[in-house]
């Protein structure tokens, strides 16, 4: 709609992979309010029930499995609700089979899961923020469908971050299913009021500062220079990290028992955001943010430049027009982005794993990858459906096709617990140091304790 921006991105294999922020991005991209999902596009003929094995062309992924007419059980976290139910309903009305989708509460989330698999009552699909796959498909959770995904034809053109992730000691177990990335945004019309370029907008950490001071300078009320999640660990996760990044430097080792978020790099993005934090040029409701509304203020006009995902979705007010788009850079320039999203699996309760499989093959076509995913904006799974007729048709969105390319997922089985979790001691760093004046030694103690939890 024209009202709306998503983003559609060229989504490859960054380096290692495993994601995040369902708080949303839980990389879980984060948690943000998403509308209802748009009717059903017309399927191409003959494509509602290809049965397994049929022959597809070089590169698409054939539709495999069965459609019998069996009901599918699947969960997803409402964090994704919009991307999520866009593609079940597109699926259930042109396939015999019927997905029965369950929404959970993205902060209820783990939880409800963790209840199930004990009972031994997960649905016959779920989806998981990547960052948590490690921890999921480590205990358990998932079917093994490694011989599935190995001999599925086209598979080299899906993305590789997403199926590295739900990896676990050699054995598959998950596809991506949505995909999200961080970028900046900034309103075009802000800039032109504070004597900005809205052409040129910033490229490193301090340009984003100025910026953010030029637009507060304005003395618009209600209006500020930025706005963060204050108290969203998985917010800042999805759009601090790449700044670092984006320098050559890294927030973990490779292994995720080690913290690293005590770099210079890191110490130059919480003293930028105290800095203008004492200023006033931060919105003061920044403090409290926990997730759930981090990415409101923005769509109403109400900030010069923030950190915002990629794929907002139909964000009422969303100002398309003087909407300016730009990738992360870091303290001293280059680029990133942090490739977050879902993965989607078959659970160990799986009571129709070929029904179940069906949708997710159905799922990485040509039909719901281009008509579903790219028409609606959004990041598509497959390198060679990047370049489509929906992703061509704004600039910006060429702009998230050349960043995905550019950026990371980190690794680390204990995620949640160390940066997503309301108490997680990410969140006590990055408080104590933007909120509380945290001198280096307070941050170099609070970064150990962020990688006691990650040797947990």
């Amino acid at each position: 709609m024209a009202k709306h921006l998503r983003s559609s991105a060229l989504f490859v294999a960054a380096i290692l992979i495993f994601v995040a922020c369902g708080g949303t991005t839980t990389t879980s991209s984060p948690a943000g309010g998403e509308s209802a999902a748009p009717p059903p596009s017309e399927a191409p003929s003959g494509e509602s029930a290809a049965p397994s094995g049929s022959a597809a062309p070089a590169g698409a992924i054939p539709e495999q499995g069965v459609d019998d007419g069996s009901t599918i059980t699947m969960w997803s976290r409402a964090a994704t609700e919009t991307r999520v139910q866009s593609q079940v309903d597109e699926y259930n009305a042109t396939h015999q089979n019927q997905i029965e989708l369950r929404l959970v509460p993205t902060d209820e989330y783990v939880s409800v899961v963790g209840t199930a698999a004990t009972a031994n009552e997960l649905p016959d699909l779920f989806s998981a923020d990547v960052v948590f796959m490690p921890n999921w498909t480590s205990a358990g959770l998932f079917t093994d469908i490694t011989d599935r995904i190995d001999n599925l034809p086209g598979i080299e053109n899906v993305g590789a971050a997403h199926i590295d992730a739900s990896s676990w000691e050699g054995k598959k177990y998950g596809l991506p299913f949505i995909i999200d990335l961080s970028v900046w945004m900034y309103n075009k019309d802000l800039f032109t009021q504070a004597g900005l370029d809205p052409e040129a907008p910033p490229t490193d950490l301090k340009g984003f500062a100025d910026a953010a001071r030029a637009v507060q300078a304005l003395n618009i009320d209600g209006t500020y220079g930025t706005y963060f999640g204050g108290a969203c660990g998985g917010c800042n996760v999805f759009t601090w990290w790449p700044i670092i990044w984006a320098g050559g430097g890294d927030v973990m080792n490779a292994d995720g028992t080690e913290a690293l978020l005590n770099s210079a790099d890191a110490k130059a993005i919480y003293s930028t955001f105290n800095a203008l934090w004492d200023e006033g040029v931060i919105n003061p409701e920044s403090q409290q943010e926990a997730g759930p509304t981090w990415t409101q203020p923005f769509p109403a006009g109400k900030v010069g430049i923030m950190p915002m995902p990629a794929s907002l979705q139909e964000s009422e007010g969303m100002p398309l027009d003087n909407l300016g788009v730009t990738a992360i850079a870091g303290v001293n320039g280059g680029e990133s982005t942090f490739v977050g999203g879902d993965s989607i699996g078959m659970s160990k309760d799986a009571k129709n794993p070929e029904a179940a499989w069906n949708f997710i093959t159905w799922m990485l076509g040509d039909h719901n990858q281009v008509e579903v995913v790219a028409k609606g904006g959004n990041v598509v799974a497959r390198t060679d459906l990047a370049d489509n007729q929906y992703s061509s048709a704004d600039p910006r969105l060429v702009l998230f096709n050349t960043i995905a390319g550019k950026g990371k997922t980190p690794l680390a089985k204990n995620f949640n617990a160390a940066f997503n979790d309301p108490q997680s001691p990410w969140i006590q760093l990055f408080r104590a140091a933007v909120f509380d004046d945290a001198d280096d030694a307070t941050i170099d103690q609070l970064n150990a304790g962020i990688t006691s939890v990650l040797q947990e």
